[in-house]
């Protein structure tokens, strides 16, 4: 029945769809380049011709779709929402429910590395009393969850929806976890429900983040200024397409609707500029999985909605009034190759901060960079945590 029903879900991509992107990745049309140095301008030339001729004759989607329904997934309508999830349970005496979140230009696909490690860390060398039970949605626009048809589904609508889907499953109480969108979302559903949240923990706070800055608030620090010049540097350099997914999504998404290999152009570049990585991007993410991501995107055409997230957050910004926090404890940790980011004494403006790390690698896609070391921080926030905050429900204990 609507929006109480939850389905298991398994994807199979239509023959017909899949043999007319072979036709278009056949037919590229490709651009011309001026010299100069490899990724300055864009992804080069001669890099994605061979990115796809790899697409075309070695990357084998039966084995990625095999994959992907490895993972039990599920749909449920919430409101005019259908949202797709993975749910699975961890292996230890009390796994802990965690919401973990995808970011742009990802997809659930991002998370499937860490997923096992969170769940049964005792398979990875950790303690199964560290293990959670997964819950990780696909953002409304993104892959399997429906597209929105109405403006409004911003990071607070999501929160919303994420907290709905949590009562849903028999969790009264979870932690959250994210990078990118995923700790846009994760911070405003600590923020809209902290009654719920045992604890959020986040890889990336946002370049766009603003904390309310009142009298009463004490001066920026000088390194809270070099950090905010920082900012509009990265901005300027790297921030065109923002200012384009924000204001103008439907113009571009013609292209990469379109155009698979203009599609794969612009999330390649990202996958390069914000992993750390040396020169090319498949040395920290390999093809079979920015291709997978790509084609998760290309198959359910969602290019234009996963873009039009932007809109929606220029709209309704993550942006805290004067005396607002957000409250439930926070674990924050820094990679080399990320964005940049803030000073502790920064997000300490706006977030309980209970826990601040550095990680000696990875970058934006801390997910799928280092799995590892990401999943051993988020065990350590939230292993003090655990005890007694945690409400699971019968009906919660494995995936329905």
């Amino acid at each position: 029945m609507k929006d109480t029903a939850i389905n298991p879900f398994t994807f199979h991509a239509d023959p017909e769809v899949l043999r007319d992107l072979r036709k278009r990745l056949s037919r590229a049309i490709w651009p011309d380049e001026v010299v100069a140095d490899a990724w300055r301008y864009g992804p080069p030339v001669d890099y994605m011709k061979s990115f796809v001729a790899y697409w075309l004759d070695q990357y084998d989607w039966q084995t990625q779709e095999e994959r992907l329904n490895s993972f039990p997934q599920f749909v449920t309508d919430i409101g005019e929402h259908r949202i797709h999830f993975i749910h699975q349970p961890g292996k230890g005496p009390a796994p802990a429910p965690l919401v973990l979140t995808h970011g742009w230009p990802g997809s659930f696909v991002e998370l499937l590395k860490i997923i096992p490690m969170l769940t049964d860390p005792a398979s990875y060398g950790g303690d199964p009393a560290d293990a959670f039970t997964v819950i990780a949605p696909s953002i409304p626009g993104y892959g399997f969850s429906s597209r929105p048809k109405e403006r409004g589904t911003s990071v607070f609508a999501v929160a919303d929806l994420w907290a709905k889907l949590m009562t849903r499953l028999g969790y009264a109480k979870f932690g959250a976890q994210g990078g990118d969108w995923g700790s846009w979302i994760s911070a405003a559903t600590a923020l809209q429900h902290p009654d719920r949240l045992v604890g959020v923990h986040l890889n990336y706070l946002s370049t766009r983040f603003r904390p309310a800055l009142s009298p009463d608030d004490p001066p920026l620090t000088s390194e809270e200024e070099g950090y905010l010049a920082r900012v509009a540097d990265w901005t300027a350099a790297e921030g065109a397409y923002i200012a384009i997914q924000a204001t103008k999504p439907l113009t571009l998404s013609y292209a990469l609707t379109d155009s698979p290999v203009g599609l794969a152009a612009w999330y390649v570049e990202k996958f390069r500029s914000w992993s750390d990585c040396q020169v090319e991007p498949d040395e920290i993410i390999s093809k079979d999985e920015m291709i997978t991501d790509i084609m998760v995107h290309w198959l359910t055409g969602t290019a234009h909605s996963a873009m039009r997230f932007y809109s929606e957050s220029r709209e309704h910004p993550l942006h805290l009034a004067a005396g607002q926090r957000i409250t439930p404890p926070c674990g924050i940790v820094h990679l080399p190759g990320e964005l940049p980011m803030p000073p502790r004494s920064w997000a300490e403006r706006a977030f309980n901060v209970v826990h601040w790390s550095n990680l000696p690698r990875g970058g934006h896609f801390a997910a799928w960079e280092v799995p590892g070391l990401l999943a051993e921080d988020i065990r350590t926030f939230f292993r003090p945590l655990r005890q007694g905050s945690y409400s699971m429900g019968d009906e919660a204990k494995s995936p329905p």
